[in-house]
Order: structure tokens, then C-alpha cells, then sequence
């Protein structure tokens, strides 16, 4: 399991019984999760220092419980990069602290290739993570989410990382869609990033789920891959979507095309309590060279 260890401004304090309890910056936060299916007794006594707690309800959704000071948005920085954050609907807080293992592995890659021109396309970009560690790095970034509020929070979080002033084009549009233009365009990247949602609608509003449409969207994202690729990488947090099976895709895909590596595996986060992992999804990447 890939894990990010470098995290100060974050700390995944303990899990049991379906929660997980978390500081980010100062604030302590109580928030559901699937993963946790354990039903620990002993605990960090902090468990009762939380400011707020996501509760869910039994008829869907859920709400906020505040219990303590909590600020309507707040800054956590990961190394140079600095993220603006706040409660939100059904337990999200605009970020996921899992997804820094790639925001450095793919900052090392564009460091890596040598070059200054490197493109990066960011589909279903959400709040800008990956673009903003991109960057940092002095790539130019399109920057895909069909969210207009996130996109601007992403906007938000480039401006905290000192790097609005970088080459950056934000778009709001269907990521299906727009990866169709460019191909009638003609426009290629060097790297692509893919976060997909477990679900999402289609263009008459019929429901599609990413495992039933993952290879075609990766057969589509193959043909805007430049003739000098750096990598793919694709992050699901689909139950029924396994490392292995991402894995296979990108293979079958990319690798008979383009050649290159594929790997894959869980990416998590460490308990600082009791040193246990958290399973927080998986990442298969496909590198055009393997790292040094």
C-alpha cells in the first residue's frame, strides 16, 4: 500500500466503529467511513475534543453536529502547497489527504522527464489538488471539473499556492465531452489525470457506473496522449474496483500502444494511535520510463 507520510497540517488520529476521527490544522473532526468496519473499544481521548461530527441519516444524506468552534473555512498545507478547506455536504471537506502520495509522485515525474514544456490534463479535477502540485512544477494544466463551485474553490487553491499566475486554463464542462473535442482538435498531453466518481449520469440523464464505463473512458483519454507521454494516472475509490483490475486496463490500453509500466495498489493513510493503515481507495499508474 502506497501511503502519505509527509502530512503535518493533517493527522488521521483513529478509527473504529465506523468513523474516523481527524485534525486538520487545529480542528478535530468526526466523519463516516465505509472502511472502518471495526469495533475498536480503547480510543484517543480526543475522540471528545471534536468540533464538529458528521452524522448520517437513516433516510439519506446527514448533517453537520457542531460542537465546538469551527470556522467556516480554514487553511492545511501539505509541504509547499497550501489547501483551503471547510465542512461541507455528505462529510467532504474539498480534500483528500490520501491523494498526496500522487501529488508527489507526479511532481517527481515532471521534474524527472527534464523538460519545461510538459502538458498535464486534470479530468473530473474537483478542487485542484493534483493541479496545483502540477504547478508547482511549472507544467501547464487544463483543468476539468463540471462543477462550477469546485472549480472555483480549485481557482481559490491556486491562488493559496502562490501559482494562479501559472499556465492553467480552467474549464467547466462534462470531462467526457470536452476529451471528445480535443480529439477532433487535435491536442495531446503528457500526462493525464483521472479521478472519476463511483457514479455519474450521461448526457440524456441515464445513470453510468465507472466500473461498467472505465475501459471505454480510458480508451478515449489513450487518443489525447502525446507522442512523448510521461504518465496516466487514475484514481478510483469504487469498492468494485480493485488496484488489480485498473491495472489490466491501462495495460491492455495504454501499454500496447504506448508500451512503458503500469502499477498499481491501494493508496492509504497511517493511524497515528495505533499504527494501523486506512485503506483510502486505489491508484494504478502507467509511467512511460520507471522512476529512478
Amino acid at each position: 500500500m502506497r501511503l502519505s507520510f509527509d502530512w503535518q497540517d493533517y493527522e488521521l488520529i483513529d478509527c473504529k466503529n465506523g468513523e474516523k476521527l481527524e485534525r486538520w490544522g487545529d480542528v478535530l473532526l468526526v466523519r463516516p467511513d465505509p472502511q472502518v468496519i471495526w469495533h475498536s473499544k480503547a480510543g484517543d481521548p480526543r475522540w471528545h475534543s471534536a468540533a464538529a461530527r458528521y452524522k448520517r441519516s437513516h433516510t439519506g444524506g446527514g448533517e453537520w453536529q457542531v460542537f465546538g468552534k469551527l470556522p467556516p473555512q480554514w487553511q492545511v498545507s501539505y509541504k509547499d502547497l497550501v489547501f483551503n478547506v471547510k465542512t461541507m455536504g455528505f462529510k467532504h471537506t474539498g480534500l483528500f489527504p490520501e491523494q498526496a502520495v500522487n501529488w508527489d509522485l507526479v511532481r517527481r515525474l515532471i521534474r524527472q522527464s527534464g523538460r519545461s514544456d510538459v502538458r498535464v490534463l486534470n479530468l473530473f479535477a474537483y478542487t485542484g489538488g493534483a493541479t496545483v502540485a502540477c504547478l508547482k512544477e511549472g507544467a501547464s494544466v487544463v483543468h476539468v471539473d463540471a462543477s462550477k463551485g469546485m472549480t472555483q474553490w480549485a481557482k481559490e487553491n491556486a491562488a493559496s499556492c502562490g501559482v494562479s499566475g501559472g499556465s492553467v486554463r480552467w474549464i467547466v464542462d462534462d470531462c467526457v465531452k470536452f476529451v471528445q473535442r480535443e480529439i477532433r482538435r487535435g491536442n495531446a498531453y503528457d500526462i493525464i489525470i483521472l479521478d472519476p466518481p463511483s457514479y455519474g449520469r450521461g448526457p440524456k440523464g441515464e445513470i453510468w457506473r465507472l466500473e461498467d464505463s472505465l475501459y471505454e473512458l480510458v480508451q478515449l483519454i489513450s487518443q489525447v496522449l502525446s507522442e512523448s507521454p510521461i504518465c496516466v494516472i487514475l484514481n478510483s475509490y469504487t469498492t468494485g474496483l480493485s488496484a488489480g483490475v485498473m491495472k489490466y486496463v491501462l495495460q491492455d490500453i495504454i501499454s500496447k500502444e504506448k508500451g512503458g509500466v503500469v502499477d498499481a495498489d491501494e493508496i492509504g493513510l497511517p493511524v497515528s494511535s495505533n499504527g494501523q493503515v486506512l485503506p483510502c481507495g486505489a491508484t494504478a499508474v502507467w509511467m512511460k520510463d520507471e522512476l529512478d
